[in-house]
C-alpha cells in the first residue's frame, strides 16, 4: 500500500486589522479572513487602545497583544477555530484587571 504526506505551507500574515467587533488579518497570498471578536474574549474586554497594541509575531504566523497576554495564530484562523480559554480563566484575568485598573 501506498501512502501520500501532503504538506500544506501556511501563508503569512501582512496586515491585522481590529475594530470593535471584528478582527480581520491580511494573508500574504491575498485573502482576508474576518472574524467576530466575540470569538476572542480577551479583545472584546480591551480598551480600543489594548486591541491597536498588538505585533505580529512567531515569523510572520500569529498575532501577539502583549498587554492582554492574547496570541492568535493563522492556523486557528485558517480552521476557523475561537479562544479556547476556560471561563474560569478569563475571570481570573477579568478579576486581575479590575485588581490593575483601581
Amino acid at each position: 500500500m501506498n501512502s501520500a504526506v501532503i504538506t500544506v505551507a501556511l501563508p503569512k500574515i501582512v496586515g491585522v486589522q481590529v475594530t470593535e467587533d471584528t478582527l480581520s488579518v491580511d494573508l500574504e497570498d491575498g485573502r482576508t479572513i474576518a472574524v467576530p471578536l466575540s470569538w476572542y474574549p480577551r479583545l472584546i474586554y480591551a480598551t480600543p487602545e489594548e486591541r491597536q497594541n498588538f505585533r505580529i509575531a512567531g515569523a510572520g504566523y500569529s498575532i501577539h497583544w502583549p498587554d492582554l497576554d492574547e496570541d492568535i495564530g493563522v492556523e486557528g484562523l485558517l480552521w476557523g477555530k475561537r479562544s479556547t480559554e476556560s471561563p474560569e480563566s478569563l475571570a481570573k484575568w477579568l478579576a486581575v484587571r479590575s485588581e490593575k485598573a483601581k
